[in-house]
């Protein structure tokens, strides 16, 4: 290849990789049809394999696509070439060598082509040579202008999953708003607010029972918390008395849903079912109910699903009035309410999802964990194949504490597949938000405990709480700059620090057990 043949055939790849990769995100495709245009260039004498590694704040490099060869979480292929050892990315391509990984050394012939958006350095894509290729300075000026290519093309995909996690952020921002409402009237006669939480994650595993589909189990657990928003506006002696309520102030408490119908005034979809639910979750099946009498299906579906899950949870939960009723006897009642105070599609369902609902009802409790009780929760169906399997050897002896920790498995597990299965930025980022929730609840339950039993340790497990959350707000933001490493990077310190945490930290926590 001659300087004349280089610079046309460069502009002919350009070309053609800038057609056939400007809308992809997926990176592993944008690698693909890279090798399928380089196929007809032999002059390269280019093995079908290469990958692109993203350089994360920390100056760690994290293989993020890759084509030809195994995937991340999977591959012995040892980035350990001198280029790979610095933060600072080389202004033109080069050749290194590398050993392919330690159980079975060989050296492998890398090009690397340097990846920058604006002037700052991304990382590289890295091309495999045959062990004999040696670069001209044809080779040289093609590889450069390739390079710059594929940095285009990148920073393009960079910025489109940047702007739907942006997109997210507005969505999220505005059901931010409405949940704080559902929590304002939840916090007026409810000291900790987590009926909302266990309610909206019964609703959620109902609906999944009824097979409803995703976005319509999204809307429900956006719309779910304000399903009593309108107790806002029931004056403090009604609302908050201790005892039974006359029948005149039962006629008062009742005008909630009216009340929560005027606050949720709007046209779009969330405030229309957020309305729905705090309109009708006290309509009943056979018409009996209140505020209009709405019978079968008039009565709007989110709020037959909202219904069942919110009585659930009042019958089960102990208030200043009431004691709360076992669970059998509260599950008895609301399977003898199918056809009269219940759709009853929804008690079949709801019933088929018990298992679950016990489960988030240990998730998100009220009381001091007692370290003592033992659980005795239904079966759940194992998942396999996942990517950090929950050992029986990670108990630390207190079964509610062992709960939160599958449960924190589970939705790292939920994490991993969202990223592998590239399902993009904004699921990402969604599930950070969803974990960084929960993390929160588990660590304030297990810092209420160790408070209440003494536990001399409760000062360095508060400060490495404080620093996990820290750490997941800091990869949230750096998803703005770098969606592809930041999803990477969040794995593996996900991984690493919850296995260390319990089997270092936690296991420490038996001597409560030993003490109270």
């Amino acid at each position: 290849m001659n300087k004349e043949e280089g610079m046309l055939a460069i502009s002919r790849l350009v070309f053609e990789l800038t057609i056939t990769s400007s809308t992809t995100a997926d990176l592993d495709i944008l690698l693909e049809r890279l090798f399928n245009i380089l196929e007809s260039y032999y002059d390269l004498q280019l093995e079908a394999r290469g990958a692109i590694l993203l350089l994360n704040p920390r100056g760690r490099y994290f293989q993020v696509a890759q084509f030809g060869m195994e995937p991340a979480w999977t591959t012995r292929t040892k980035w350990n070439s001198p280029s790979f050892t610095r933060s600072t990315i080389n202004a033109r391509c080069q050749t290194e060598d590398t050993l392919t990984s330690d159980e079975a050394p060989a050296i492998a012939h890398m090009l690397l082509l340097p990846l920058f958006t604006e002037g700052k350095g991304l990382g590289y894509t890295v091309l495999f040579a045959q062990p004999d290729f040696e670069m001209s300075e044809t080779h040289l000026g093609f590889m450069d202008e390739l390079a710059r290519a594929l940095s285009g093309l990148i920073n393009r995909a960079l910025t489109g999953e940047t702007l739907r996690i942006r997109e997210l952020e507005l969505e999220e921002s505005r059901a931010d708003v409405i949940r704080s409402l559902g929590v304002a009237s939840e916090y007026r006669d409810n000291d900790t607010g987590l009926h909302i939480m266990r309610m909206t994650n019964f609703a959620q595993v109902i609906a999944k029972a009824l097979r409803l589909p995703e976005a319509m189990r999204e809307l429900l657990y956006v719309a779910a918390p304000m399903h009593d928003v309108g107790k806002i506006g029931i004056a403090d002696a009604v609302l908050l008395k201790p005892g039974k309520l006359t029948p005149h102030e039962y006629e008062i408490m009742k005008t909630h849903t009216g009340i929560g119908m005027t606050i949720l005034e709007g046209k779009d979809e969330l405030i229309t079912a957020a309305r729905d639910i705090a309109g009708s979750h006290h309509e009943h099946w056979d018409g009996n109910g209140y505020p209009r009498g709405l019978k079968a299906d008039e009565i709007p579906l989110l709020a037959r699903i909202c219904a069942v899950a919110d009585v659930f949870d009042a019958l089960t939960s102990a208030r200043p009035y009431k004691k709360a009723w076992p669970i059998e006897e509260a599950y008895d009642w609301v399977l003898a309410q199918s056809g009269k105070q219940f759709d009853p599609a929804i008690v079949t369902a709801f019933s088929t999802a018990m298992p679950d609902i016990l489960r988030i009802r240990e998730l998100y409790r009220d009381d001091i964990i007692d370290p003592k009780q033992v659980l005795t929760l239904p079966a759940i169906r194992q998942r396999k194949n996942v990517w950090i399997p929950w050992d029986n050897n990670l108990r630390i002896g207190i079964d509610i504490i062992d709960e939160h920790h599958r449960y924190l498995f589970d939705l790292i597990n939920d994490l991993y597949e969202v990223v592998v299965r590239k399902r993009g930025a904004r699921e990402v980022a969604r599930l950070i938000k969803a974990l960084d929730a929960y993390a929160k609840v588990h660590f304030r339950a297990e810092e209420q405990m160790m408070e209440h039993y003494g536990y001399q340790g409760i000062s360095r497990q508060i400060g490495q709480h404080q620093t996990f959350e820290h750490k997941l707000a800091e990869f949230y933001q750096e998803l703005h700059d770098n969606p592809f490493v930041a999803q990477f990077d969040v794995l593996v310190y996900l991984h690493d620090w919850l296995l260390h945490h319990i089997r270092v930290e936690d296991m420490q926590l038996q001597a409560i057990i030993k003490n109270s």
